[in-house]
């Protein structure tokens, strides 16, 4: 038997208190959760200088009235709330019309429910949400019960509802994601160094714990991720049918969730295809299949048509008159666009702020530097198993999962992933406060950065910068404090810096690296 691990049960009593803790801030932000009015978003102007401030801060103007409360905070996870409600109150995918000579009317257009993430049918004027259809189909299955249970309504009781569904897609989920890694991490780490800097790195220093207080996807997707992965690596033996069940099932849902995150599916599929082709046919693939069919299925109920409405993407669905992406046009036509949804940069920027700059994965979460030495040792320690897996070499008491595998897939799906997003976006996702197309993958980083960790706390200066860098990463994570939906904090710094601002027009289109400025008179005809 192996020595008794004497360090073992502190580590435990360590991943239950930090854990709770942990699990119970997240739940703090759901319920606390209120969308704010923040006076610094509001740039007064004057005629004078073409309706922006002297700053380049585009004109905002300050409500008349006093909104309406709502723990609902913009566009992206508004989207998502006008269809569960209108599938519950109104039997119906459909959350707006729009009829000749009329107004637009519909939840999408009420106080509270605004959204620029609307598709439109140009045939019957019907306006959907442009989100993939399956998450927010089950969480109108949870409000339908919240509903017919206990008499709550979403308009009524609108904190109750929201806050009850969030804990139940954020919070309880967040708990069992814990749970799952710790295991993981205290199976493959060596040192209690680095088993705790990275349970404390999941629990404090990712931004799923800034998303925890929005309806999102990437948060469900990360959570996905462990449980497809935990079956696979928790013993070291052969997998089970219930494991492979298990495992196909998230590794369907997490492409339903967040679709790039296929790329994790197939890394999954491929290897067991090869090696244990039987028992993947038999178990693992008719469960990855499901919540793919559900998907489809929700997809054809809403638009009457498999694919997303994501497919349609710079089409009539998306550029119809009034619409925010209409805008993309005259992009096109040569005419820039302000904002970062139209910052256009040239690529070598774009990665440089996705990857190293005001949005970068490395820069606002810079602990995964060491999760970057851990993966290249992976790397290299996977190479015997990688060819056991190609000449079809794995015993039938082995997993075909161990952690060097699991490794060198991370490095091959974050490549994949992240070179997917500099050359087919333009945008870093938006107005959010991190590199939220990235938020899936963090679990994989987490736990193939555990040799990184490892190696760099033999020494005491070596422990003090991984102690500094997950510092770093909790003050951008936990930065954003009232709004998710709102820019990193190195972003933020460099507009008051003046050094980057995309909130004033581009001189031209793809030749501009976001702090290019026009003179008043250039503002003036290109308009606003």
């Amino acid at each position: 038997m192996p020595p008794a691990d004497p360090s073992a049960a502190l580590r435990r009593h360590f991943y239950l208190i930090l854990g709770s803790v942990a699990v119970f801030l997240a739940a703090a932000k759901i319920v606390g959760s209120e969308n704010v009015v923040e006076p610094s978003r509001y740039a007064p102007a004057t005629e004078a200088n073409f309706g922006f401030d002297r700053a380049g801060k585009p004109e905002r103007k300050w409500p008349a009235t006093r909104p309406e409360p709502t723990p609902m905070f913009g566009s992206n996870d508004r989207s998502r709330w006008a269809t569960v409600r209108s599938l519950v109150d109104e039997g119906t995918y459909v959350v707006g019309k729009r009829e000749s000579g009329k107004p637009d009317v519909g939840i999408i257009f009420e106080d509270g429910y605004q959204s620029l993430d609307k598709v439109i049918i140009p045939e019957t004027g019907e306006f959907y949400s442009s989100k993939p259809p399956l998450l927010t189909t089950i969480l109108a299955g949870e409000y339908w019960l919240l509903k017919h249970g206990f008499g709550w309504s979403i308009v009524r009781d609108r904190w109750l509802v929201v806050c009850t569904i969030l804990l139940t897609v954020n919070g309880l989920p967040f708990a069992v994601y814990l749970l799952l890694l710790a295991k993981l991490i205290d199976r493959y780490g060596t040192t209690d160094f680095g088993k705790l800097l990275t349970f404390t790195t999941a629990c404090l220093g990712t931004f799923l714990t800034t998303f925890a207080s929005t309806l999102n996807n990437h948060s469900p997707a990360a959570y996905c991720v462990v449980f497809a992965l935990y079956p696979l690596l928790r013993s070291g033996g052969a997998e089970s049918r219930r494991d492979l069940l298990i495992a196909g099932f998230f590794a369907g849902l997490v492409p339903t969730m967040d679709l790039p995150a296929a790329a994790f599916s197939v890394a999954l599929l491929i290897p067991l295809l090869y090696v244990r082709p039987k028992a993947t046919l038999v178990f693992f693939v008719p469960a990855m299949l499901i919540p793919i069919a559900a998907l489809f299925a929700c997809n054809y109920a809403a638009l009457g048509r498999f694919l997303p409405a994501y497919s349609d993407f710079g089409g009539p669905m998306y550029e119809f008159a009034g619409s925010h992406w209409q805008k993309l046009k005259l992009v096109k036509q040569g005419f820039p666009q302000k904002g970062i949804d139209f910052a256009d940069e040239p690529k070598s920027v774009y990665a440089f702020h996705l990857l190293l700059g005001h949005h970068g994965w490395f820069s606002l979460t810079p602990v995964f530097a060491a999760s970057l030495l851990g993966i290249a040792i992976l790397i290299r320690r996977s190479i015997p198993g990688v060819r056991r897996v190609l000449i079809r070499k794995v015993p039938s008491t082995e997993a075909v999962f161990n952690l060097p595998i699991a490794g060198a897939m991370t490095a091959v799906v974050s490549l994949v992933v992240m070179i997917y997003f500099v050359f087919k976006t333009n945008n870093y996702g938006g107005f959010t406060s991190g590199p939220r197309w990235f938020f899936w993958m963090i679990p994989l980083w987490l736990i193939a950065g555990l040799p990184g960790v490892d190696r760099i706390a033999r020494t005491r200066s070596g422990r003090c910068s991984l102690a500094i860098l997950l510092g770093f990463s909790a003050f951008a994570v936990f930065f954003p404090a009232w709004n998710p939906w709102r820019p990193p904090w190195i972003l933020q710094a460099l507009e008051r810096l003046e050094s980057v601002n995309y909130d004033v027009v581009q001189r031209e289109s793809g030749a501009s690296d976001g702090n290019t400025r026009f003179d008043l008179s250039d503002i003036a005809a290109f308009g606003r």
